[in-house]
């Protein structure tokens, strides 16, 4: 993957739909969001997690690692988000050995 090409996923996208939580908890501190940068940085939140993104890009995708914070307490994982046909943006942030959070965004 390519730090440095720039790619289709770059910007905010707001969280519109996850997997088993629901609109309220997810924008609990703030629109739920995730953020990519050209150069391989980014960041999201929902509910209660925040975290920094060290990302790599394909043409349509993302895979990336994160730290950050899950109710105040230290959390990381990875991820990976793919632009669809539709212009949605498709993914998973997993958190390192615990959970999975399948998610839904549009540009914001």
């Amino acid at each position: 993957m390519n730090r440095a090409q720039p790619h289709l996923l770059i910007g905010k996208w707001r969280i519109v739909e996850t997997e088993d939580l629901e609109a309220g908890y997810i924008n609990m501190l703030e629109p739920a969001y995730i953020a990519f940068e050209a150069d391989g940085s980014g960041e999201f939140v929902f509910g209660c997690v925040t975290g920094g993104i060290d990302a790599g890009y394909g043409t349509r995708t993302a895979d990336f690692t994160w730290q950050g914070n899950d109710e105040m307490d230290e959390a990381s994982g990875s991820g990976s988000a793919e632009l669809e046909d539709d212009g949605t943006l498709t993914g998973e942030i997993s958190f390192h050995r615990v959970d999975d959070l399948a998610f839904k965004a549009r540009r914001w």
